[in-house]
């Protein structure tokens, strides 16, 4: 029996120039990635009719049981935190919807008597 001999497989394409698109995309993706800190806990925010987004400034997160966190850090360290921000700068307070008005009354009271006049309140679109 005499078989007859395999036909040759076709050269195939270079994939480098492949990987290096990929390589590229991947670079360009890193360069303009905006890194941040992860919300320290999960907030639900209150909705609201407003289209107007919040400026980049600090964070301060406070969760449904009145818990602060801002810049990796809770509790009382956070006030600490909020004495050495800039006079003016403006600051983005994320507050749970459960969270009681008084409570929010008393974060925002002793956020005036630490200087910071301008607060900026996240809500959620409905």
């Amino acid at each position: 029996m005499q078989f007859s001999k395999p036909r040759a497989r076709p050269k195939a394409d270079s994939i480098v120039p492949m990987i290096n698109v990929v390589f590229l995309l991947l670079i360009f993706f890193m360069m303009t990635a905006r890194i941040t800190q992860p919300a320290p806990f999960d907030v639900t925010p209150p909705k609201a009719q407003s289209e107007q987004e919040p400026q980049d400034a600090a964070t301060l997160y406070v969760a449904a049981d009145g818990q602060l966190g801002l810049d990796g850090q809770s509790g009382d360290a956070v006030w600490d935190a909020l004495v050495v921000l800039p006079d003016g700068a403006p600051l983005t307070l994320r507050a749970d919807a459960a969270l009681p008005a008084r409570d929010l009354s008393r974060i925002l009271a002793r956020l005036a008597d630490a200087g910071i006049t301008a607060v900026d309140l996240v809500v959620a679109r409905p």
